[in-house]
């Protein structure tokens, strides 16, 4: 069944093709080769048919027009042509005898460009040629024709601006006279064989006077003038009409303007090189006036890259052209290069942008706003049906005017930048300031000192801002061509009725009544252009009141239609009002409205003038398109093939590129007002290819531009994510500043960030680049994701290259840069953090526990932190030993990076920098958090393990590691050094003797290195005992957190002896009965699918069971202690020998308990020489590492009984109490005591730790029989603990 069209169209309507992209490029239009033009299709063939005298005009007219296309098109030949010589191979020595093959192929190749030059050479001649016959017409005495018209006028000044521009591009190529040389040597070469070369020998040399002789082109204009009769009069003629345009601002567009300024300099020579007095000139144009003009645009915009004087132009001329030298007042004109400095001054003033900027901006802003306020009027105004008539006639004249307004604002902005342009290039940098990024070993080009150095920061900006302000505006005006197109056109039918069938009525009741031939001439103009239909498009009640109001109000009233005039139409009322005005002689003073002769009333003139140029500018209305693309048309800002030849080489680098320099601009300075308009300078590539496709139809010059677009474009999207990253990292590590920090720095602000509107750039999908559609916004997601990878990777192979203490940086670090990615995720999609993160890490299988973070402090822990680190149980902290490693550890150079990889800033990283140093001299609680909050649950428990079996008996390959294992030898040797028996010490000798029994006892001289390995063995044991008493302590408090979060939901409530209750008894959790709960009013009230409500009941239950199986963690501590008792228990029988008699032996020798004691005396004893002494290199870790094996051996009381420092402390106390009468035994050990009893105390406090958290007396495994026999060790059970399972190292 087939759908209504109606529903098919309502339906259609409902689809929005709109999206949320900004606006932040040009118009970019597609590059193609079509062709465009204001001039009307049927080039005014329609003349004829409104039966004026005005078809011999016309034809004439026709043929100007036809010769300037054809001299746009010779112009574009000259100006991208590409010396030929220079590719022309070079033949070696060996290969002579192909000369003469050499020599034929290239005269082939410059045949076929000389060819073009010989027609550039006839066409120039025919120009000249058709263009003096046409003054000449216009010159005679007995002429019969009207005119010239304005239009002729317009089409006589581009020609010969035409020729001017071919005649300077033929003087400045020196490409062309070397081609020429080199063809006429293989001319000579290759025509030898060749017969009847006479007529090939004369074109060639006509051709090379032609090419030699400077304004060859322009003396043939003049012979050809003054070949039959003087053309004075309309030389005059047309300086008088360019001065008074340049001078009351009447070209329409800049375009016209630069033809003017172009040709009034010529005309001036050739009106005064005449063979008549040139006095008649001065009377009719003031020389003052033509001083005034010149000095006002010293220089002028004719090529991209090339400008022109006046004054160089006239001083020139005036050697070629003898009679004009007598002018002495224009030739005193100055160059651009000779004006003194106070007029350099001023003419700065008024050409550099930057001095205007802030007006455009102004003008940009308000016309903006009055702009979409207008196109809101006007699309209200098609919204309503049956408007009144009236108000549409007010709202489409508004939207005509702000068109009119937009393009007089485009053409003044564009001519702004040429004129620049033009003025840079007269004024090359001199002085070069050095700076890092350019290289002053090289030579600079002289493009470089008019491009690259010739522009400040500040200028740029105002070049960014102007293009900026050039393309939204043709951007936006681009947009709504159909929107306006019905306005236009009404507001322009109606401007012509109205002055035709009003205006124009009211001049034949009154001024021209009793003028007959005046009278005619305003009724041609209303049978011309009146369009009497429209009237009859008026509603029958206006109809009725417009017949009885009488004989004026009928011709008062029209009604508007959407009917443009032709060309031609304009054209003939152009040529009859100024048939009105000056009687067909436009050689009256005064010019063509200021003539003060005319009979024609001041307030009818006026009328005249103003209707005569509206009529000018209806043309550029109608041909709406065109003329916004010529208006926002900059692609001459990439052209540079004149220096490209003055410098010989092939192309400059990007960085002489002025494109890309405003590129570079607005990402360096990072400016957040400009930085969404960086894409601006992109649609100036845009232009310049469809330059050089269209106008200049060269590929070699559209596939330069599209080699160094991709180049550019390839840069710029690197560096604005560059600049994206940095001010996102940047944000981030300014949130994350400790507020006390900011609120006590006097500076605070300088760490505070400046926002950046990143937004529309990160939303743009459709960058049009030479044609093409690039998703500007996958292309920075991308980068982003590989920039985050690399950070990444950065960060950890920094941590690589620092100790254990980094960790706390690292974590830092890794938080600024997920917040950086939080930030950056609110504008754009990347891949998550946590992938990344994974990936970097290593640990993206689900059967890997360990991760590349977890092996680097595994490796770090071996190979630095358990030898070097010494623990101080005060502070509990680790830091440093004093002592040197015997070996260093081989650890990677710091890698460098940009401060971006850091904290964004160099200021920022100052601070946080400042804030890592507080944690790198020790590793302590918060090094254990961010270990914790790094591994998280997956790798944690494979540390753990393989921290476990470097204690226990697992070795993994590292000899240099000392664990238990490695222990038993050594601790053999020292058992064989004691002797068989030791008792108490005597309290005879006081402590002097003691210790000098003691050391007869200790045989261990010999035992020095042993010694020490022992020590360093037994300090790395406690190390890493304690280092799990702090992982435990991190592990409670997450532990806790996390309950304290989740026990609300989870039903669960401290009970009175401190466990954990459940506050139902029977039933599921809070969290369970809700989401049920919900589900069941859900499903109840509403008949919607209920499986996905079901499917949230599901997972309420499912987090119930795991958080509630999460409760019961073991204790990490408690679990290392009982790993460290099962791995002791096969060294009980050597360590902790059994007595023989049954009763404690006081004089047992080789349990581990008189190891220790005798390694600690000793140890303690060292420790009071000079520094470094031991307890600097050891730490407390000797303490807790031999505690915890003596008290797992169940020899704690054995130890406190029988240790030697014990019983020194113990003969002190006797020889310091008051009943001793010689207390001097105790008298130079003081130092040595008060070591002792400090290495007393943290025993102590290790046993009490020990019996705290792994009670060995509540299952008897060390006690004394009621008889006084001992009960020695016996093996428990490990407790159940959530870590039995821990994953092994090797995972």
């Amino acid at each position: 069944m087939a759908v209504p069209v109606e529903e098919a169209i309502a339906a259609l309507s409902t689809f929005s093709l709109e999206d949320d992209q900004p606006e932040v490029q040009g118009p970019a239009l597609w590059v193609s080769s079509e062709r465009g033009a204001t001039i009307s299709p049927i080039e005014y063939s329609d003349v004829h048919a409104y039966r004026l005298s005005l078809s011999e005009d016309t034809k004439a007219l026709n043929q100007l027009n036809t010769l300037v296309q054809e001299g746009k098109e010779m112009v574009s030949v000259l100006y991208a042509y590409r010396s030929c010589v220079k590719a022309l191979p070079q033949l070696p020595d060996s290969m002579k005898q192909s000369q003469a093959d050499l020599y034929l192929e290239t005269y082939q190749v410059l045949d076929l460009e000389m060819s073009r030059l010989r027609e550039i050479q006839r066409w120039q001649a025919s120009a000249a040629s058709k263009l003096a016959a046409d003054m000449q017409r216009f010159s005679r005495p007995e002429r019969r024709i009207n005119g010239p018209t304005v239009t002729h006028l317009w089409s006589m000044l581009k020609l010969l601006d035409v020729l001017i521009q071919l005649d300077h591009l033929k003087n400045a190529k020196a490409s062309i006279p070397n081609d020429f040389s080199w063809y006429k040597r293989t001319f000579t070469q290759v025509s030898i064989q060749w017969q009847d070369t006479d007529s090939m020998r004369e074109e060639l040399d006509d051709l090379q006077i032609f090419l030699s002789t400077r304004w060859a082109i322009l003396l043939n204009l003049h012979v050809e003038m003054f070949r039959v009769n003087n053309v004075e009069d309309i030389l005059q003629v047309l300086i008088v009409y360019a001065a008074e345009c340049l001078e009351l601002d009447f070209a329409l567009l800049f375009p016209e303007r630069h033809v003017l300024l172009r040709v009034l300099p010529v005309l001036v020579v050739l009106a005064t090189s005449s063979e008549k007095d040139s006095e008649s000139l001065n009377k009719r144009v003031k020389m003052n006036r033509l001083i005034t003009i010149f000095k006002n645009d010293p220089v002028i915009p004719a090529f991209p890259d090339l400008h022109l004087s006046p004054a160089a132009i006239l001083k020139e001329l005036s050697m070629y052209f003898p009679k004009f030298s007598a002018q002495t007042r224009l030739l005193s004109l100055p160059a651009p290069h000779e004006l003194p400095p106070r007029e350099v001054q001023d003419y700065q003033r008024h050409y550099l942008i930057v001095n205007h900027i802030g007006g455009i901006r102004a003008e940009h802003d308000d016309f903006t706003i009055r702009f979409a306020s207008a196109m809101n009027q006007l699309a209200l105004l098609k919204s309503i049906d049956g408007a009144d008539i009236e108000w549409s006639k007010e709202v489409k004249g508004s939207m005509y005017d702000m068109v009119v307004e937009g393009f007089q604002l485009l053409s003044r902005w564009s001519a702004r930048i040429w004129e620049q342009c033009a003025w840079k290039f007269s004024r090359p940098c001199k002085d070069i300031v050095p700076s890092e990024s350019i290289e002053m070993t090289t030579p600079i080009s002289d493009y470089e000192k008019v491009v690259r150095f010739n522009y400040s920061a500040d200028e740029r900006k105002a070049l960014v801002e102007i293009v900026s302000y050039i393309k939204s505006i043709g951007s936006m005006m681009q947009r709504c061509d159909t929107l306006v197109a019905d306005a236009l056109w009404e507001t322009v039918h109606a401007e012509i009725q109205d002055f035709v069938q009003n205006t124009l009525a009211a001049m034949l009741r009154t001024t021209f009544r009793k003028k007959k031939d005046l009278c005619r001439i305003l009724s041609d103009m209303r049978t011309l252009s009146a369009d009497w239909m429209a009237n009859t498009s008026k509603p029958e009640s206006e109809l009725q009141t417009s017949q009885h109001g009488g004989e004026e109000s009928k011709g008062n009233f029209f009604y508007p239609r959407a009917v443009a005039p032709t060309a031609a139409q304009v054209h003939c009322l152009q040529f009859l009002i100024y048939e009105v005005v000056s009687g067909g002689n436009m050689r009256k003073p005064g010019g063509l409205f200021g003539n003060s002769s005319s009979e024609i009333p001041a307030n009818d003139l006026k009328q005249l003038e103003t209707f005569f140029y509206k009529l000018s500018f209806f043309l550029h209305i109608l041909d709406y398109s065109v003329t916004v693309a010529t208006l926002t048309d900059l692609g001459f800002l990439w052209f540079r093939e004149f220096y490209l030849e003055s410098s010989r080489v092939i192309q400059f680098p990007i960085d002489c590129s002025l494109p890309w320099m405003l590129v570079d601009h607005v990402l360096e300075s990072q400016n957040g007002g400009l930085l969404e308009s960086v894409l601006m300078p992109f649609d100036i590539y845009n232009d310049s290819a469809q330059h050089a496709l269209v106008v200049l139809k060269q590929r070699f010059l559209y596939d330069e531009i599209e080699a160094e677009v991709d180049n550019c474009f390839d840069i710029f999207v690197s560096r604005l994510c560059e600049v994206i990253f940095t001010h996102y990292k940047s944000w981030a590590a300014s949130e994350l500043l400790d507020p006390s920090f900011l609120f006590t720095l006097d500076n605070g602000e300088k760490f505070s960030v400046r926002p950046m509107r990143f937004t529309a750039l990160l939303n743009m999908k459709r960058v049009k680049l030479l044609g093409r559609t690039i998703n500007l916004r996958s292309l920075i997601a991308e980068r982003m994701n590989k920039l985050f990878r690399e950070n990444l990777e950065f960060l950890f192979d920094r941590f690589e290259s620092q100790d254990l203490c980094a960790i706390v940086e690292l974590e830092k670090l890794l938080e600024i840069l997920q917040m950086t990615h939080e930030f950056l995720s609110r504008d754009l999609t990347i891949d998550s953090f946590s992938i990344m993160l994974s990936e970097m890490m290593e640990n993206i299988s689900l059967v890997s526990y360990s991760s590349r973070l977890a092996s680097q402090i595994w490796t770090e822990m071996q190979n630095d932190f358990l030898p070097n680190f010494i623990l101080c149980n005060t502070t509990q902290r680790f830091v440093r030993s004093s002592k040197v490693p015997s070996a260093p550890v081989q650890k990677p150079s710091v890698p460098y990076a940009k401060p971006n990889f850091y904290c964004g800033t160099q200021e920022l990283n100052s601070a946080h920098q400042s804030f890592a140093r507080l944690h790198s001299g020790f590793f302590g609680l918060p090094h254990m958090f961010s270990i914790v909050r790094l591994l998280g649950s997956r790798s944690l428990p494979w540390l753990i393990r393989a921290l476990l079996d470097h204690i226990s008996t697992k070795s993994n390959g590292l000899p240099q590691l000392i664990q238990i294992t490695t222990l038993e030898p050594m601790i053999t040797g020292l058992q064989e050094a004691l002797p068989k028996s030791i008792g108490l010490l005597p309290f005879d000798g006081g402590v002097t003797g003691c210790m000098r029994l003691v050391k007869e006892l200790l045989k261990w001289q010999s035992k020095t290195e042993l010694k020490t390995e022992i020590l360093h063995g037994i300090k790395e044991v406690g190390s890493a005992l304690y280092w799990m008493g702090l992982l435990d302590i991190v592990l409670r408090e997450v532990d806790t957190t996390q309950f304290m979060q989740v026990a609300s939901w989870l039903g669960l409530i401290p009970g009175a002896d401190g466990q954990i209750l459940q506050s139902q008894e029977e039933g599921s959790s809070p969290v369970v009965t809700l989401f049920k709960s919900a589900t069941a009013a859900i499903v109840s009230s509403n008949p919607l699918n209920p499986t996905p409500f079901y499917t949230m009941s599901k997972q309420a239950e499912a987090a119930d069971l795991l958080y509630k199986a999460n409760l019961n963690t073991g204790s990490v501590l408690e679990y290392a202690l009982a790993f460290t008792s099962a791995a002791l228990d096969k060294y009980c029988t050597k360590w902790s020998a059994a007595p023989k008699t049954g009763f404690i032996d006081i004089t047992t020798s080789k349990d581990f308990y008189r190891i220790f004691s005798g390694l600690q005396i000793e140890y303690l004893e060292e420790c009071m020489q000079v520094p470094p002494n031991n307890h600097e290199m050891l730490g407390d870790s000797v303490a807790w590492g031999g505690c915890t094996i003596i008290y797992l051996l169940g020899q704690q009381l054995h130890f406190e009984l029988f240790d030697f420092s014990y019983q020194v402390l113990n003969i002190a106390e006797v020889d310091t109490a008051p009943s001793n009468k010689t207390p001097h035994f105790a008298q130079g050990w003081e130092v040595l005591l008060e070591a002792m009893k400090k290495a007393r105390r943290l025993n102590n406090h290790v046993f009490s730790m020990l019996k705290a958290r792994c009670p060995l007396e509540d299952k008897q495994a060390c006690a004394i029989k009621q008889s006084g026999a001992p009960l020695h060790r016996i093996k428990f059970e490990n407790t159940v603990s959530a870590f039995e399972t821990l994953p092994q190292k090797c995972s």
